[in-house]
């Protein structure tokens, strides 16, 4: 009798196992999540408890671009960024700026790791995230979804991170050769707080308050494939604050203050054009049709503007400059960012034409018509440039480029001029008031200029304790 309650026994432990056991999925399923990941969709198979996928982690191809991208992205700011700025400015100064970029490359990673990415995007609420995936509590390298459906979380940490970065390096470019090194990280510190990491969860975060892709509830439904509002306007309306309260260069309007190195600089613009398709395409989150896109409408752009810009200055000074190419192809990046992901490649042109000639126009007349010292044109390229791509991208957004604009996805396009205004201008005051605040705390803690000697004596002995060339 006991061996055959225990026979019984065994049969309906067995019997439990087998029914809670999640099943195996069929053929067709197992097809249709392999179609998923070819087109780049959901899995068909995602929410369904009833078996476990055979494809549940990351997908191959579609990681493997996401990894390449974040590459790219950190190599455009080390050194891509460091050799474009480093050219710009005045030998005494070149290696202030590389410490600068490599500086705030380590601040804002290990701030990301703290508490930066969860604040972006974890839920939170319209405004900022939470501390949910503080020091990547939850942010597996096998778990998908946090991006896209078929990238790693740790994919899309890292390559979020390094838009992170990108970003307050950009506004050095405004106060070169005139910041102790000591203010400028207490000033991005404060200032990714302030700034960038609301901005990055209001625009990309499927809670955020505009985020109109993701978030169908969203108070402003705008939409900024890459960055031209969490990336080039942030930073660009910040560095014409923060230059306007630094003050000018000693000597400036007086004496001469041009680049000690062009070759430097075009080899940074070389850099920043072949890393700027991680910047772009690769925030389609996967390789697919709508990343091919973008790598051709940024293409398009850059070398349309890149030429527009030069053929202004031969036509109205007789000769076009090394930097008017590099600066009209940064241009022609920064305008089509927001852009490159939701336009045709007819549109893509039309934007190059545009970033070549209203970004030459505000580094050319604007400052000096309003007399601030933007040393390196951060505000005319980044920050005129890129409130420009959000607008155009209002303009000339396309359901033909990218579906989710259109009815069969969430309808973007009826009002899309008019929330792209209210990004445009949220983006704006917010930038320049939090900038404005942020300044003066530093100003009154740790000072903001170094004493006049060093500035003229230039940063890199007096900060560094090194030159960048000898003899």
């Amino acid at each position: 009798m006991k061996k055959l309650l225990l026979l019984l026994s065994c049969a309906l432990l067995a019997f439990t196992a087998v029914d809670l056991r999640a099943a195996d999925p069929s053929v067709e399923e197992r097809l249709a999540d392999l179609e998923a990941y070819v087109n780049n969709g959901a899995r068909a198979t995602a929410g369904n408890t009833n078996y476990s996928s055979k494809i549940a982690g990351p997908g191959p191809g579609h990681n493997a671009w996401q990894m390449t991208s974040t590459a790219l992205v950190l190599f455009m700011t080390l050194p891509g960024l460091a050799l474009f700025y480093g050219g710009l400015v005045r030998r005494k100064n070149v290696l202030s700026v590389l410490a600068q970029c490599m500086g705030i490359a380590g601040l804002v990673t290990i701030l990301w790791w703290a508490v930066g990415y969860s604040l972006s995007f974890g839920a939170g609420n319209a405004i900022i995230g939470d501390t949910a995936y503080a020091m990547f509590k939850g942010v597996e390298p096998g778990n998908v979804g946090a991006g896209y459906h078929w990238i790693s979380d740790s994919m899309w940490a890292m390559f979020q991170l390094t838009f992170a970065i990108i970003t307050p390096a950009l506004i050095i470019g405004a106060i070169a050769e005139r910041m102790k090194f000591i203010s400028v990280l207490v000033f991005v510190a404060l200032w990714m707080f302030a700034v960038y990491f609301p901005f990055a969860h209001m625009v990309w975060s499927t809670t955020g308050l505009m985020c109109g892709p993701l978030n169908k509830d969203a108070a402003i439904k705008a939409i900024d494939f890459a960055g031209g509002t969490v990336v080039h306007m942030t930073s660009g309306w910040s560095a014409l604050v923060l230059c306007i309260i630094l003050g000018k260069r000693k000597g400036f309007g007086r004496e001469p203050m041009t680049p000690h190195s062009m070759t430097l600089c075009m080899v940074g613009t070389g850099m920043l054009w072949v890393r700027w398709y991680g910047f772009n395409a690769g925030s389609a989150l996967g390789a697919d049709a709508i990343a091919s896109n973008a790598f051709t409408t940024t293409t398009l752009a850059a070398a349309t503007a890149g030429f527009v810009w030069p053929l202004i200055e031969w036509i109205t000074r007789g000769k076009p400059s090394v930097l008017g190419f590099c600066s009209g192809i940064v241009a022609g990046l920064v305008v089509v960012t927001p852009a490159c992901g939701f336009v045709t490649p007819t549109s893509a042109v039309l934007i190059g034409v545009l970033a070549g000639v209203v970004p030459y126009l505000a580094c050319s007349f604007l400052k000096k018509m309003i007399g601030y010292d933007d040393a390196l044109d951060t505000f005319g390229v980044h920050g005129v440039g890129g409130t420009l791509g959000a607008i155009l991208t209002g303009l000339m957004a396309d359901e033909k480029a990218n579906s989710i604009l259109g009815k069969g996805g969430m309808d973007l396009l009826p009002g899309l001029m008019g929330n792209q205004l209210k990004a445009v201008a949220l983006t704006i005051v917010w930038s320049v008031v939090a900038t404005a605040i942020i300044a003066f705390i530093v100003k009154a803690v740790v000072g903001l200029r170094p004493t006049e000697e060093v500035e003229v004596n230039g940063l890199d002995l007096a900060e560094h304790g090194e030159e960048g060339y000898h003899g």
